[in-house]
């Protein structure tokens, strides 16, 4: 795939994803782009994959203009971002000049990829530990494999109403309310006691630096995407390791509790693993499941693509229970979790 087709899929992608301005801002980059710049000289020097899959780019480049307007560097740039609305010249304008004025600085924010804590997908996981309790009522010491931020290892402080059934706690810090379809979950109560995760580079919400990354990569003209990642972040205290997922969840698997539920949970990060690293995690989980018992059970929570043959967008939610091997296909959720097709 070349560059200039990658801003034009990605420019597809965001404007159906509900952001008709990083459409518009990607779209720019496809008919404008300065691939003789040193930042354009760049961006030809990755090889593979360079769309949502694999190195992201056109991403990378979007979220290090969002950036500067949070930062407050560019006023004319922030100038045509929101609340404001301007045509497409002055935004072409403002776009091709921030990216030639910032050019240092593009070439250091594009060296790492994109890294996002989509918040709302704390409501598809929500729910599958209410599912996950029925079958198992432990407290539940909580592992997260690719957890970014941990944002999403706190989702027992945030609320879930769906359309006038409310789940959570009576005074949550933020309150989910995805497009819901299907029976309501069930009314169990999930008890975490411990947890905990793991990422390749792990973001801390606290810090001013790493909270601008995660809020950057948050589209402009979302801003109820940007305030449940704060909202999040103010109660964010989970430990957080840096590394190989499946290393660090062998050392966690090696220490668990008796009398607690051991609940693993991702979300759209599973797909990043290379092949091997997912075939040993998948063994590892299985291996465990298969010395499960009923004081010592153990879930697997998941929320990832699953290349459905039918066409069927978003993610497939997917619960596995041990002892007994159990797998439970919950149904499928939007990647950025604006709506839920429930199964149960």
């Amino acid at each position: 795939m070349t560059l200039i087709r990658a801003f034009q899929d990605q420019s597809e992608t965001c404007a159906r994803m509900g952001s008709p301005l990083m459409g518009r801002i990607l779209g720019i980059l496809a008919d404008h782009w300065d691939a003789g710049s040193r930042l354009g000289q760049k961006m030809s020097e990755y090889q593979g994959d360079i769309g949502p899959a694999g190195h992201s780019l056109p991403l990378r480049l979007g979220g290090g203009l969002h950036a500067l307007v949070l930062q407050g560097r560019d006023p004319a740039l922030a100038a045509v971002y929101p609340p404001n609305e301007v045509d497409n010249a002055t935004l072409r304008q403002a776009v091709l000049t921030a990216l030639k004025t910032h050019e240092d600085f593009f070439l250091d924010w594009t060296t790492s990829p994109p890294q996002t804590n989509e918040v709302r997908r704390s409501a598809a996981l929500m729910a599958m530990a209410r599912v996950a309790v029925q079958h198992f009522d432990r407290p539940i010491v909580l592992w997260e494999l690719g957890a970014s931020g941990g944002l999403n290892l706190m989702w027992d402080h945030f609320a879930l109403d769906l359309g006038g059934a409310q789940y959570g706690p009576d005074a949550p810090v933020l309150t989910l309310t995805p497009d819901w379809t299907g029976p309501m979950p069930p009314q169990t109560s999930p008890q975490i006691v411990d947890r905990s995760g793991v990422d390749l580079n792990p973001l801390n919400p606290q810090s001013s630096e790493d909270l601008l990354r995660l809020t950057a990569y948050l589209w402009a003209d979302q801003p109820h995407r940007l305030a449940l990642t704060h909202a999040a972040a103010s109660v964010m205290q989970a430990e957080l390791a840096q590394g190989d997922a499946i290393d660090w969840l062998e050392t966690q698997i090696s220490n668990q509790r008796p009398g607690h539920l051991h609940m693993i949970q991702h979300t759209v990060a599973w797909q990043y693993f290379p092949a091997d690293v997912q075939k040993r995690g998948t063994e590892l989980i299985e291996a465990a499941g298969a010395s499960a018992t009923n004081d010592t059970p153990l879930a697997w929570m998941q929320m990832e693509t699953d290349g459905d043959a039918t066409g069927a967008i978003g993610a497939a939610l997917t619960l596995r229970l041990w002892p007994g091997d159990i797998t439970l296909h919950l149904g499928r959720a939007d990647f950025h979790g604006r709506w839920i097709k429930w199964e149960g």
